[in-house]
């Protein structure tokens, strides 16, 4: 039986990093280069950001931010003109991953270098969209509102997440809305939110303006969200984190993304998935590690 068991976690273990990864050890190519760079990034040991990004309630605020981007019309039209998420799910998702670990551990170089060729893609992105109110708009990803949208939404994701699974913040919520108003502003957002009150009310914003909506666009994105084409052994697991995911999420948002919050102990039972994980993965990510190689490095006279 023992051997079952170990022969089970280790084929686990092997397809969750080559989920969240591309590859199974967990390392992708791009985190080698962490190593390399002459100072600390922006942010640094001890730093909010490191904190949040380095824990695993990342993998619950994704799904989490994934679902608020939705709600708005022109944010979701750009998902669904230009992005590859039906036919390559996992490597848009390993871009989103590569660009956040990247800004949150890299050197101060590396960390621009990536939110340029971030940048360089929203170029591209345009089209046009019906809003709440039945107007056709034209859109870009580079517009101010649409960056300040999934700007908001993903801090808030990442925040509320690490509030139910994670440890204590550094500095607390405003020092982790603080920094990553950094990371915004090194693709285009501007004013973002520095702190926790500011996040609140800029997200409530959005909803007071009748800018949010349901419909089907969104309807098909959650379904993909909720049953993406993992591989099997993982999709039980999975299935949890969404439920924590939506949980989690305020009611008002829900009603418009047409989910429910289920009425069994998803929060808890989604902590106990990330805990389960955390023992099959061990230690502190390979981003963070590469981090602080790269700063123990530059410590030796």
């Amino acid at each position: 039986m023992s051997r079952l068991v170990e022969g089970f976690v280790n084929s686990w273990r092997s397809h969750l990093l080559a989920t969240l990864s591309g590859n199974d050890e967990g390392r992708p190519a791009w985190v080698g280069t962490m190593e390399l760079g002459d100072d600390a990034g922006f942010f640094g040991p001890g730093s909010a950001a490191w904190a949040v990004h380095g824990g695993l309630a990342t993998m619950v605020a994704g799904i989490r931010a994934l679902l608020m981007q939705t709600l708005h019309p022109g944010a979701m039209a750009g998902v669904h003109d230009w992005s590859r998420y039906r036919e390559d799910p996992l490597g848009r998702l390993g871009g989103t991953i590569q660009w956040l670990l990247t800004v949150t551990f890299a050197a101060t170089e590396q960390a621009e270098r990536e939110s340029s060729r971030v940048g360089r893609f929203h170029d591209r992105v345009v089209g046009s969209y019906v809003d709440a109110q039945g107007v056709e708009r034209p859109y870009s990803a580079g517009d101010p509102e649409l960056l300040s949208w999934v700007h908001v939404v993903f801090t808030d994701a990442f925040l509320a997440s690490h509030t139910l699974w994670g440890g204590p913040i550094p500095g607390g919520a405003d020092r982790y809305v603080r920094e990553w108003a950094t990371a915004g502003e090194l693709v285009g957002v501007q004013d973002p939110p520095r702190s926790d009150a500011e996040l609140t009310a800029q997200l409530k914003a959005f909803s007071d303006a009748g800018v949010l909506m349901g419909g089907d666009r969104v309807a098909e994105a959650v379904r993909f969200i909720r049953h993406p084409p993992l591989r099997r052994g993982m999709l039980p697991f999975y299935r949890i984190m969404f439920a924590g995911a939506v949980a989690s999420i305020p009611v008002e948002y829900r009603r418009m993304l047409g989910l429910r919050r289920s009425p069994l102990p998803v929060i808890w039972a989604t902590g106990a998935v990330l805990g389960l994980v955390r023992l099959l993965l061990g230690g502190s990510s390979t981003s963070e590690q590469a981090a602080r190689a790269r700063i123990a490095r530059l410590a030796v006279p």
